[in-house]
């Protein structure tokens, strides 16, 4: 497994600006977080997988999954 040190830069979305939440439930596979991940020269959409109030984050890269282990 490779580590890698990320650095997270707010980019909210118009409904998180707003109060509102992405699905009606707050649950679901690909929900969209406030922050991105700068990786090289490009930011990457930080997205979560919630269901039963645990969620895990990742960034898509290339079309693979990665996942953060840890960011604020």
């Amino acid at each position: 497994m490779k580590t890698i040190y990320l650095e997270f830069i707010d980019a909210p979305m118009w409904y998180h600006t707003r109060g509102l939440m992405q699905t009606a439930t707050g649950y679901g596979r690909k929900l969209n977080t406030g922050k991105k991940a700068l990786v090289g020269d490009r930011a990457y959409r930080v997205y979560a997988i919630c269901y039963s109030n645990v969620a895990t984050c990742y960034i898509i890269i290339q079309g693979v999954k990665v996942y953060v282990d840890s960011w604020k």
